[in-house]
């Protein structure tokens, strides 16, 4: 699709015509099943959604964001990717303030976060441990997959390990809390252990993280015995 630099009505629902033409049934029932979105799930493989996110970040994104709908998980994955290419940081973060209210599942919130780039060229740890004490879902997962992907550091180990220990009831921020601790134990393997030897976090939390890190591959085998008694 050859995309005009300037969106209108018109643009923007030939770009969504465009999105439905280009989807497939076989992916569309896979991501049906793993999504958990409330979105209409169209059918199109994240790469090429990347590569239709790359062409629209060369238009006019301001107008192409008051445009932007929410009825496709296409649709709105696209909207989250455009974000990425921001290099304000203040733009980026007004955008993607915006866009947090869009999220609904970690299929969104993980390839997004991973997207982001800018996360690596400033401290935005403040911004990520701020979504943590929101009380929204997918805020909360999205503030621990930005720690986990860009902050698990001799600067924030200690400020990361305590605030995993924040008790959610929230399904899919449980699972991110134990995944980012066992990220955290590739690389800080004895703070994490005084963590788990302490038992300070949920019963769901300590046992997962402990049953991911016995999954790693990059955990040795001694280590993945000795976990083993910390299940609670």
């Amino acid at each position: 699709m050859k995309i005009n630099y300037n969106w209108d009505n018109k643009s923007y629902n030939k770009y969504i015509d465009y999105l439905k033409k280009i989807s497939d049934t076989k992916t569309r029932d896979f991501n049906v099943r793993i999504f958990n979105t409330n979105y209409e799930v169209l059918g199109i493989k994240t790469p090429i959604l990347r590569m239709i996110a790359k062409d629209i970040s060369k238009t006019n994104i301001d107008q192409f964001f008051e445009l932007c709908g929410n009825t496709y998980f296409e649709e709105v994955m696209i909207e989250g990717l455009v974000i990425s290419y921001i290099k304000d940081e203040n733009k980026f973060l007004n955008y993607l303030n915006k866009f947090m209210y869009k999220i609904d599942s970690w299929a969104l919130s993980d390839t997004l976060v991973s997207s982001y780039k800018i996360f690596k060229k400033g401290d935005f740890s403040s911004y990520a441990f701020g979504l943590i004490l929101d009380s929204r879902e997918y805020f909360v997962r999205v503030g621990y997959i930005i720690l986990l992907n860009y902050y698990i550091d001799d600067d924030h180990i200690s400020d990361i390990l305590s605030i995993c220990q924040k008790e959610s009831s929230y399904y899919y921020v449980n699972m991110a809390i134990s995944w980012l601790i066992q990220a955290c134990f590739i690389k800080y393997r004895e703070n994490v252990l005084d963590l788990l030897k302490s038992k300070k976090l949920s019963a769901f939390v300590q046992n997962k993280a402990i049953s991911k890190i016995r999954e790693s591959l990059k955990v040795s085998e001694e280590d993945k015995e000795l976990v083993k008694q910390y299940v609670i």
